[in-house]
C-alpha cells in the first residue's frame, strides 16, 4: 500500500519524505488555507520535495470551471494531480481532463457507488472519506472494501484512496481491505511510526551499554 501524507505544510512533509516512507501527497482548500501563503508557490515546493503524486483541489461547482482551474495548476509540475468534487460535473470534468492526458483525484467519495462511477469516469485515483463515515457511525472501511473487490472483478485501473484517516487503526484497516493508497495527516503517520516497548527497548540497550562500556 502506497502512503501520501495529508498536508500542504512544507516542514511536516520534508520531514516524512526524508523516513523514505511517503509515495505522494494530498492537499485540500482547508489544508492549504491553514499555511496563510498563497497556494500555487506551496504548490510548487510541495512537488519538488516528492517525485509522486500531489493532489491540488479545484473549486469550481460546474465541470467547465473545474477544468479551467485544473489547467493551470497541472502545469505547475508533472506530478500534480487534480483533486475534483464527486459530482455529476466532477465526472464530467474527470473525464474531460483524461482526454487532456491531466491525472484525477475524485475526492469526498462515500459509498462503493460512488467509487465505481469514478472508475467508470476515468478517475486515476478515488478518496474514500473513511473517517467521516465513522463519524456518523458508519464502518467507514466498508466501502473500502467493497470498492476493492469491484474494481478488482472489472480490472478497473483507478486507485482508491483511503482518505480522511483519523487513526492508527485506519491506517491499517486500510492495508487490510487491499487500499491502494492511505493518505494520512502527519501526526498520525508519526504515531504509526513509534510504540512505547520500542521506546523503552531502545532505551533499554543504551542503558545496557553504558554498562558495558565502564
Amino acid at each position: 500500500m502506497k502512503i501520501f501524507v495529508d498536508t500542504a505544510n512544507v516542514a511536516e512533509i520534508r520531514e516524512a519524505v526524508s523516513w523514505g516512507v511517503v509515495d505522494g501527497v494530498t492537499t485540500n482548500p482547508t489544508l492549504a488555507a491553514k499555511e496563510g501563503k498563497p497556494f500555487l508557490p506551496i504548490l510548487k515546493e510541495i512537488c519538488s520535495l516528492t517525485k509522486g503524486p500531489v493532489s491540488a483541489e479545484v473549486l469550481a461547482e460546474d465541470a467547465k470551471g473545474m477544468v479551467e482551474e485544473a489547467l493551470p495548476l497541472a502545469k505547475v509540475a508533472p506530478n500534480v494531480i487534480i483533486k475534483i468534487p464527486m459530482t455529476a460535473e466532477g465526472l464530467k470534468a474527470a473525464g474531460e481532463l483524461k482526454n487532456r492526458g491531466i491525472k484525477t483525484n475524485v475526492t469526498l467519495i462515500f459509498t462503493a457507488n460512488q467509487a465505481l462511477l469514478a472508475a467508470k469516469a476515468g478517475a486515476t485515483y478515488a478518496s474514500i472519506f473513511v473517517g467521516r463515515l465513522d463519524d456518523i457511525g458508519e464502518d467507514g472501511m466498508q466501502p473500502v472494501r467493497d470498492a476493492v473487490q469491484i474494481y478488482k472483478t472489472y480490472c478497473y485501473k483507478t486507485e482508491i484512496i483511503a482518505a480522511s484517516i483519523r487513526k492508527p487503526e485506519h491506517v491499517l484497516e486500510a492495508a487490510k481491505a487491499g487500499a491502494h493508497v492511505a493518505t494520512i495527516p502527519f501526526p498520525i503517520l508519526k504515531q504509526c511510526l513509534g510504540h512505547s516497548l520500542t521506546d523503552k527497548g531502545i532505551q533499554r540497550f543504551l542503558d545496557d551499554w553504558k554498562k558495558v562500556r565502564k
